[in-house]
């Protein structure tokens, strides 16, 4: 295994198998949490995924489609925590290229409602950290809702800052 980063809580490993789905582990005095980068999936994982959306909102859902369309896409990274062999957080990391910088959009953080509160979340994003420095990332930046306190604790702790913007949006 090749370490990739510490704090005091937790260390984060890659590993150094060729030809093997790369993976992230956060070692931590209490628990093992690994963060995998997923590269292929089963009906059961979609299933998982698409639950896990739903908690994330009530209109948010995860396909075969979409789901296959991030695994094929070079610059779109889906990483997930199992526990117990199943799906229980997940966050999707997507980079691009500007002419400015090399920027990693975080995407579809969620921790299971039965999995709050165990560190996944503190796991998950700082793999997608160690991933997103690895991939040349110059900066990471990611939306919030306001409601979700635990989570933007999280994001203020970890070192991302909030920004004042006008951020707009269409739908096609």
């Amino acid at each position: 295994m090749i370490q990739l980063g510490s704090d005091p809580n937790c260390t984060i490993f890659k590993s150094d198998t060729k030809g093997v789905c790369p993976q992230l582990y956060c070692f931590s005095w209490k628990h093992v949490k690994m963060v995998e980068e997923l590269s292929s999936y089963t009906p059961v994982d979609l299933s998982e995924l698409d639950a896990l959306m739903h908690e994330l909102s009530a209109t948010s859902y995860c396909d075969e489609l979409l789901l296959s369309n991030a695994l094929d896409d070079a610059n779109v990274h889906v990483y997930v925590i199992r526990d117990e062999g199943h799906i229980v957080a997940t966050a999707t990391l997507c980079v691009k290229h500007t002419l400015e910088f090399t920027v990693g959009d975080v995407e579809s953080v969620v921790v299971s409602s039965k999995c709050r509160g165990l560190g996944y979340g503190k796991a998950l994003m700082r793999g997608v950290v160690e991933a997103a420095r690895g991939l040349g990332v110059h900066h990471l930046q990611l939306t919030s809702h306001s409601g979700r306190v635990v989570a933007n604790g999280l994001y203020r702790e970890m070192g991302f800052v909030r920004y004042e913007t006008n951020c707009y949006k269409m739908v096609l």
